[in-house]
């Protein structure tokens, strides 16, 4: 009985612990909450099913893409062991691959795909939200953010951003696999671990920084500092060196270095704008772009000034708050870390910022949101706050929405630069460029006016005018001068030596045509489209074989060249090769169905081999698709 009574006494004089903001009476979401997220995240980006191709990288990694056509073992073994486009992400080129073999090129499937992508990421950060805080309060705050925030709308609504939603899915699985190892240290939790990072490296290079945030997980986690906890992270560490140098040695040619006219101090303070850009951002997405460019001026903008008082208020504000100091600490650091590859310290392009890059890195700032609310003890209070979270919410929505139909096609999107940005000439020349591939040649050429009249000697714009007058209006004199003075800027451009090599045969000076022609194809051996322009000078020259030569070239380079096929067909046709040029037309059509050219062509080879009635077939295909040459055979041969 005494020690009953003694127990009853310590039990009485026992005080209740002081609960942390942290640790209060969190309210609990119900377990289909995350579902409903699920749903309306695809109410969101439904819009997106209906957009097209933007021409911005998607031509490069599905259109112009070889290795997106044909899937096979060969291929695969080629995009793993080499570079496309300045990058190295062979996981995501083989998505690519085997969406073409599903869907050819419907944007709709692609879209789609960019989406369930995004949606699984959304699943992930709630369970990673979840395991990190214990509340699923926090988990249902950080995933809802992330699934409708407009700064995340270009990661998947731009089918060429693929690699971003891919990567992210491994990167956040390689997290939450990491948390259970942390839980029993069990050695295959740190092998599926490993693994998923190397696939997260393989879609994109940008998840290089998932060993450091392993460790800001360490800390979070309050893990004992100690050797093995630094040796687990040894084989992490060397993947990310060796990706990273991979990522260096692969966009080489794209890197170059911010104009001169930036002294350090200039480029210090570009960096915090770069970080302050993400911050405010966050809160306030407004003046989104898909391009946001470096300041154009000798003395930078007052906000690039400002960003560094602004960082600093951050900062203070980080340290002084100690009841959230530990979730402050590790949602910045996860931001930080995540956000640092992408600021820009080695110049790639023209643009400073990008909100594609905030995809990964925003979830440790949500994650600070979400545990704010989860943790504060005055429940009128959090319900006063959850308010005002929801209504952003719906703010963040119709954003979403509205930037979601900016992404319709590749006008519309640089329809809206041009309108954030109408005193940039990139954005001109990117839009005339959308234009010329849509054979638009006068929007196109008001847009390499424009262009040209912001930035006279900016090589890309006079080389795309040349191009443009050259195959659009046929003036070839003024395309000469437009090539020759891209030429004398820049002198490395294969493309450009070629185009010129054009405007020369045009105007009848086929050796300074040839010269171009040998000096492109000297400067990028594998420039298909050099080869098929000389093997058409060659031809006009008299020299057939030599022609014929380099069409097997163009061929061999770019087995999908259809403009290549089509002359060799024409080639073979004077050569009396009547079937090796029936087998190329129907390669051609093979491409593109709707060649009126190659009709037209096969309707002539078929009629040099007396077959008239397939003859007459293909000439009447020629004139339905619109060939009006063909209406005179129709009427010779076939009406007869």
């Amino acid at each position: 009985m005494a020690v009953k009574q003694q127990n009853k006494k310590n039990t009485v004089q026992q005080k209740p612990q002081k609960k942390s903001s942290l640790q209060s009476n969190t309210l609990q979401v119900p377990h289909w909450a995350i579902y409903a997220v699920l749903a309306f995240t695809v109410i969101i980006y439904l819009r997106s099913f209906l957009n097209g191709f933007v021409n911005l990288d998607d031509d490069i990694y599905l259109f112009n893409n070889p290795y997106s056509k044909n899937l096979s073992f060969d291929t695969i073994k080629i995009i793993f062991s080499s570079f496309y486009d300045c990058n190295y992400f062979p996981l995501t080129l083989l998505t690519y691959m085997i969406e073409y073999s599903l869907f050819g090129f419907n944007p709709m499937p692609y879209h789609i795909i960019n989406v369930l992508f995004h949606l699984v990421n959304i699943f992930l950060v709630y369970k990673l939200a979840e395991k990190l805080s214990g509340k699923s309060l926090t988990a249902l705050i950080v995933s809802l953010l992330f699934a409708i925030h407009p700064m995340h709308v270009e990661s998947v609504a731009w089918t060429a951003e693929l690699k971003d939603v891919l990567y992210t899915m491994f990167y956040l699985a390689a997290l939450i696999v990491y948390l259970l190892y942390l839980k029993d240290y069990k050695i295959k939790y740190y092998f599926i671990c490993l693994i998923l990072f190397i696939l997260s490296l393989l879609s994109k290079s940008a998840s290089v920084t998932l060993p450091v945030i392993l460790i800001v997980f360490d800390l979070y986690k309050s893990r004992k500092l100690n050797v093995r906890m630094f040796l687990e992270k040894v084989p992490f560490l060397a993947l990310s060196v060796l990706f990273g140098i991979l990522a260096i040695l692969s966009q080489q040619d794209a890197m170059k270095e911010v104009s001169t006219s930036f002294s350090f101090i200039d480029r210090i303070f570009m960096l915090s704008y770069s970080v302050s850009f993400y911050i405010v951002k966050l809160i306030a997405p407004f003046h989104m772009s898909v391009m946001h460019y470096y300041p154009n001026s000798d003395m930078l903008p007052w906000y690039y000034y400002a960003s560094v008082p602004f960082l600093l208020v951050v900062a203070w504000l980080v340290i002084r708050r100690s009841a959230l100091r530990r979730e402050l600490l590790f949602g910045m650091f996860f931001f930080l870390i995540a956000i640092s590859i992408m600021l820009q310290l080695i110049s790639v392009g023209d643009t400073i910022t990008s909100e594609r890059y905030s995809y990964v890195a925003y979830f440790g700032l949500f994650y600070i949101a979400g545990q704010w609310i989860a943790g504060i003890q005055k429940k009128s209070l959090q319900k006063t706050i959850l308010f005002g979270y929801w209504f952003l919410i719906i703010v963040y929505s119709v954003v979403a929405w509205d930037r979601i139909g900016v992404w319709k096609d590749g006008v519309v999107l640089f329809n809206d630069v041009v309108k954030k940005y109408p005193d940039r000439y990139p954005a001109y020349w990117m839009r005339g460029n959308i234009y010329y591939k849509r054979n638009d040649y006068q929007n196109a050429l008001n847009d390499y006016n424009k262009s040209i009249q912001l930035f006279q000697k900016y090589a890309p714009s006079l080389a795309a005018r040349g191009k443009v007058l050259l195959k659009g209006f046929n003036d070839y004199q003024n395309a000469l001068r437009d090539l020759t003075q891209s030429i004398q800027i820049d002198s490395t451009v294969a493309e450009t030596y070629s185009d010129r090599g054009m405007a020369y045969a045009q105007l009848g000076d086929s050796a300074a045509g040839l010269r171009d022609f040998n000096k492109a194809l000297k400067l990028n051996p594998k420039l298909s489209k050099g080869y098929t322009n000389r093997a058409v000078l060659k031809f006009s020259m008299g020299n057939t074989q030599g022609a014929l030569e380099d069409m097997n070239k163009a061929i061999s380079l770019d087995p999908n060249d259809s403009e290549a096929y089509r002359n060799r067909a024409g080639i073979k046709n004077l050569l009396k090769d009547y079937n090796g040029a029936i087998e190329d037309c129907n390669k051609v059509l093979t491409i593109d169905p709707k060649d009126k050219i190659a009709y037209f062509n096969r309707a002539n080879t078929k009629f040099n081999l007396k077959d008239i009635d397939g003859a007459c077939e293909d000439f009447h295909k020629a004139l339905d698709l619109g060939y009006a040459p063909a209406a005179d055979f129709v009427k010779q041969i076939c009406n007869k």
